[in-house]
């Protein structure tokens, strides 16, 4: 994306300058997506990611005796938000569920994982589940992959399409309703993140799920710029006592956030790769 494109006003106080004073404010730009940052029935903003944030900075004024406040900033745009943390300066964090890759380490910094993902493939209902991949030229042949733009679903989504259906164009999409709206209509196929899957099928979408191409593989990150210094103290923060993931208030986030069927889904992910 070209650098005129982006704000590169975001800016959060660093470490070194907190310490000096004793307090701070820390910029969160968020993607809303709902169980991990979204405006609840009280119009407050909370979720996941909102919530552990909050605990990280309730963690420093404990250990490190800093006072500090969080500005959460909302961006619509996930690839926008993703530069945007690119382009920050100093304690800028996001939490948009970026997956955690070698590639994006190169140009910004990641917390430990807050969450494995299960990316799964999904169609309309009304075709039939896959017992195989090599099933999906004939079962898949009247409908058109999707993906949406410049996530890791995109690159799963081109490399069955090389696969099983070479030649046949790939539609684009900019967000998950309009990926998961599109494919409900019947016209097309695509990765999400199971999450996503679970909710819309919660909400009475017409999907199906084909678990013989699941990716469980992946693990999310609350992203930062390189220039953050404060990613040390995230990462003790995580990694303090039994680590938080295992802590009781991590998993009451999770089901009070994402609920009982979708938090054992999820953890279940995560016990199959330790």
């Amino acid at each position: 994306m070209p650098s005129d494109t982006v704000n590169s006003s975001d800016a959060g106080t660093s470490l070194q300058l907190a310490k000096a004073k004793g307090s701070g404010q820390l910029t969160v730009l968020f993607v809303a997506a709902e169980g991990f940052a979204y405006i609840d029935h009280k119009q407050q903003l909370t979720g996941v990611t909102v919530e552990i944030m909050r605990d990280f900075v309730q963690w420093l004024h404990q250990t490190q005796q800093l006072s500090l406040s969080l500005d959460f900033v909302a961006e619509t745009d996930w690839t926008r938000f993703y530069q945007r943390i690119v382009a920050a300066d100093g304690g800028v964090f996001g939490l948009g569920n970026v997956t955690i890759t070698e590639a994006r380490a190169q140009e910004l910094q990641f917390s430990p994982p807050y969450l494995n993902n299960v990316a799964v493939l999904i169609s309309h209902a009304d075709v039939p589940e896959l017992s195989s991949l090599q099933q999906l030229s004939d079962s898949f042949s009247a409908i058109q992959p999707l993906a949406f733009s410049g996530t890791l679903h995109e690159v799963r989504v081109r490399a069955l399409r090389d696969s099983f259906q070479p030649g046949v164009e790939i539609g684009r999409v900019g967000s998950n309703q309009q990926l998961l709206e599109l494919v409900a209509s019947g016209a097309w196929y695509s990765y999400v993140d199971a999450y996503n899957y679970w909710r819309a099928q919660q909400q009475g979408m017409p999907l199906r799920h084909h678990p013989v191409a699941d990716d469980s593989g992946e693990t999310f990150g609350i992203i930062m710029p390189l220039n953050n210094d404060w990613a040390g103290l995230l990462n003790d923060f995580f990694n303090a006592g039994q680590g938080y993931r295992n802590t009781a208030r991590y998993q009451q986030i999770l089901l009070q956030h994402l609920g009982p069927e979708l938090t054992a889904i999820l953890e279940q992910a995560r016990l199959a790769q330790q």
